[in-house]
Order: C-alpha cells, then structure tokens, then sequence
C-alpha cells in the first residue's frame, strides 16, 4: 500500500514535521511493506517555510531583522535554488509571538523587518517568492516592509514618516522611484484566506486590531488613516481597490503586495499543494492521512485537512484524518474526510493532552488502531 502523509500541526504540541514522522512509523509497524511518504504542511501560516522548503529540497537562510517594535533578531526564510525561489513568512519578523503582551500596539509595532527579509533574498538572487503573511501584530498596511525595500512614505514635511499606524496617520505623499530595481523582476504568490477588505467595518483595523493591541480609542482612528493610506496610494498604483478580498490581510499587508508588489493572494492550502507536489503523490496513493490539532466546523473552511482531502477525491483516494480533538459540526468534514479520529485517550486536562510526550504517544498509538482497521478492510 502507499500512503501520503500530511498533517498540519497540532499547535502548541506537535510540529507538523514530527506529527508526520509518528504517524509514518506506525503505518510502517501495521504495515511492513508499505511505501510511505511524508509532506509537512500548513495552510500558508506558521509552517509554511518548514512544509514548502523541506518537500522542494531547499535550504534555509537566517538573517538579523527588526522585531515588530524594532528590536534586532534572528529570523529564518527557505531558499529553493532550482527556481531561485524564497519562502517567507510575516510571523518571523512581524509575528504577534515575537513580541510580549505589554508590548502590542499597532500604532507603533512595524513590518520593517519582513521587508528587511525580503530584501535580504533579492540581494542572494531570488525572485519568485511564496509568502505566509498569517499571524503579525502589525496593522501598519505594509508600509514598514515596502520602506525596507526603497518605497518613500513622506510626511508633510517631507520626512520618512514613523513606523507602524502612527505613520498612516501623517502619510503626505509617497515616492517609488528609489524602490528596489529588482522588484520588476520579482514574482509575489501570497498565501492568504483572510477576505477583509482594507478599511471600514469589516476592515482590518476594527476586525483584527483589538488583537494586537488596538482599544476603543485607536481603532475607528487607525480605521481612517488607513482610508487615507488607500487614497494616498492610488496616486501612485491605479486602479488600487482597498476593498479588494484580502487587503486588510494582515494589517494591510495583502493591500501592500498587491497595489506596490503586484502580488497575487490565492488560499493558502491550494499554494503549499501546488508549491509542494502533494496532488502528485496523492494521484499514486491508497490512502492519505491528514490532520490538524482540532478539527470542527471550521474545518470545512479551507483549512488543511479539507483542501488536501479535496485533492484526494479528486482520484478516489480514501481519507483519514487524526486531530487532537473534535468540536461541534466536525460531522460536516465527512463529506470529503470518509473518517475522523480524535487521539485523546482517557479524560484528562487541556494541558495534559499538548503536553509533548503525551500528544506523540496518543497519536501513534490512535493511527495505529486506524491503520489496523484499513488493513482489515483491505
């Protein structure tokens, strides 16, 4: 039999690198002839340089960038150099993880540091580029990045404005000529699922904004200064649309790449499949083993068990997924998931189920039981 592997992760517990491996071992001990191949996945968010750098043999590069309040670390992209491709993500740079809970303020906090990242992967030769914008504590429209790489954003008095929304808030005029020659040359896929449009009530600010720091106060403010950004944009990108689906991305990110980038957004499962050659294994297997650390009703939404299960219908490839535990409307998966297994085992507490060695000992020992089940049907 063969069998393609591909689980998100199961967060806060499992990496979705060493969920695959555990569940690959107890295929191999059910099944000692089984042809067996393992992709790490994620759905265009955290994992994203891991699953699509790992399964196209890359390599991966650190490089010394600003943290969203400006602090200097280490942060790490992949490298394709068959297709002088870079895989970056916001999170390592921009990242609400990076920065303490006192910290967050998204009049302040900047992408600059992506931007540096970014930077960094043209000048060691990339041009294509598969970006992961999930997860900043960012809400600055991408102005940090694209002044990282030669954009001009002018106050009033013709001085770089200050990072983050507070710089939305004094933006005059904006300047493209000092902007990277090579980004004529480059080539932006963004993962991303989010819809918001850049501003108003569904915009970033007011949707996502309270989450990285954002107050009663500061939002119906930065609601309008990104209004502003808009306008002040099509001065130099026409035909730049603020209600496009996806430009309230990340705090304005996907409005960045794709009015100054010329980026295009598309779901994020459907870039790691075509990025990753998942379709390709899926089309020759058996059975496909999927997961993700909770699977419910959102599941169906496109997240990654649904997408790669799609992918596996395409061909009449059965589906198992493995999660960490199940809520209300998971039933609904079954319509492209043929079954489901939550991997807790006895009652027991939140923490006591991510606990690692717990979380790894649940999942071989469930996948084992669901492949012993496969093996007596076939």
């Amino acid at each position: 039999m063969k069998f393609v592997i591909a689980i998100d992760s199961f967060k806060g517990s499992l990496s979705s690198k060493v969920a695959g491996q555990i569940v690959a071992r107890a295929v191999k001990d059910v099944c000692t002839d089984a042809e067996v191949k393992v992709f790490p996945f994620a759905d265009g968010g955290e994992g994203t340089v891991e699953a699509i750098t790992s399964a196209c043999g890359g390599s991966y590069r650190e490089v010394t960038v600003k943290n969203p309040i400006g602090k200097e670390i280490k942060a790490v992209y992949g490298i394709i150099p068959e297709t002088n491709t870079a895989v970056v993500e916001a999170a390592s740079a921009a990242g609400l993880t990076l920065i303490d809970a006192d910290e967050r303020n998204p009049l302040v906090t900047t992408t600059y540091g992506f931007g540096e990242m970014i930077r960094d992967a043209i000048e060691n030769g990339c041009r294509r580029f598969i970006v992961g914008i999930g997860g900043s504590a960012t809400n600055d429209g991408g102005v940090g990045m694209l002044q990282a790489l030669g954009f001009g954003f002018y106050d009033e008095n013709g001085k770089d404005v200050p990072f983050g929304a507070n710089g939305l808030k004094v933006l005059k005029s904006i300047k493209t000529e000092n902007a990277l020659n090579e980004l004529d040359k480059c080539e932006f896929l963004v993962a991303c699922d989010v819809k918001n449009p850049l501003y108003g009530e569904t915009g970033c600010s007011r949707i996502f904004a309270r989450q990285k720091g954002g107050t009663d106060e500061t939002i119906p403010l930065m609601d309008e200064w990104m209004k502003k950004y808009a306008e002040t944009t099509k001065t130099v990108a026409n035909g730049a649309d603020p209600f496009a689906s996806g430009a309230g991305a990340a705090g304005g990110l996907g409005f960045a790449f794709m009015n100054y980038l010329n980026g295009k957004l598309q779901p994020g499962v459907e870039l790691v499949i075509d990025e990753t050659g998942l379709e390709k294994a899926i089309k020759d297997a058996d059975c496909v083993i999927t997961g993700e650390g909770r699977l419910d009703g959102q599941t169906i939404m496109g997240k990654a068990p649904y997408g790669i299960a799609r992918v596996a219908k395409k061909y009449g490839v059965p589906v198992i997924a493995l999660c960490g535990c199940v809520g209300k409307g998971a039933e609904r998966c079954n319509d492209l998931i043929d079954a489901f297994f939550p991997i807790i085992r006895k009652p027991c507490s939140e923490e006591e189920a991510m606990e690692e060695n717990n979380a790894k000992n649940n999942l071989y020992a469930t996948a084992t039981q669901a492949i012993k089940l496969l093996k007596l049907k076939r």
